[in-house]
């Protein structure tokens, strides 16, 4: 079956869930939010620069999943869901999701951004699957504050792909793929169909330089 693979920040979404979990976690005092705004607005740069250390990054945000327990965690992402989120969801995306689902599409979000942040957007989205950054868990499902196995960021979203798609008998031919981002280029460029979705300046002139489709979700 055909797999038509999503980018979330910036792509599905009208904004970053990433940054905008940070913000959130200092807006209303779960952390030391002077401190946290500062580091989490320099990753973000270095993001759109495209020299972000994705390691390091992860340890950042998974410090604060390691340091509180699943029930308090899930009813911040509710909060963060309604307060955050539901202003970035786009109707265009929607019907783009739509699109590939009446051709019988596989669909997948790919994204970066760590599971826990992603998983309820996925299913606001009405989207089954999704490959993102993954915080490692103990035996009693506690956050450990560690990345498990490969970030799913920039080369290691093929790396990732590929082992799903293993898994679930999947393969690229006829491929699509939507992103906004410089990073997701090793992706966009294995794929039959890369697509740039309200690109930044490095992706949207490579993308016209090839050809590829240069497609706006946000209005």
């Amino acid at each position: 079956m055909t797999l038509a693979l999503f980018d979330l920040d910036n792509t599905l979404l009208g904004g970053d869930s990433d940054h905008a979990w940070g913000e959130f976690l200092s807006r209303h005092g779960h952390v030391d939010a002077e401190a946290y705004r500062l580091a989490n607005d320099r990753f973000y740069a270095q993001y759109k620069a495209g020299t972000l250390d994705i390691r390091e990054f992860s340890e950042f945000v998974f410090a604060v999943l390691a340091r509180n327990d699943r029930a308090t965690l899930e009813a911040w992402r509710e909060d963060f869901l309604a307060e955050c989120i539901e202003p970035l969801l786009l109707p265009a995306a929607v019907e783009l999701l739509e699109r590939h689902r009446a051709q019988g599409h596989t669909l997948v979000i790919i994204t970066a951004t760590n599971r826990f942040v992603t998983e309820r957007i996925a299913a606001r989205y009405g989207v089954e699957h999704l490959i993102a950054t993954e915080p490692e868990q103990d035996a009693d499902g506690r956050y450990t504050g560690r990345l498990a196995g490969t970030a799913c960021f920039q080369d290691g979203k093929i790396t990732r792909l590929r082992e799903w798609m293993t898994g679930n008998g999947e393969s690229l031919d006829g491929a699509w793929f939507y992103s906004d981002s410089r990073n997701d280029l090793p992706l966009l460029e294995a794929v039959d169909n890369p697509v740039a979705v309200d690109p930044d300046p490095v992706l949207e002139d490579i993308a016209r330089a090839r050809g590829w489709p240069v497609v706006s979700l946000r209005g």
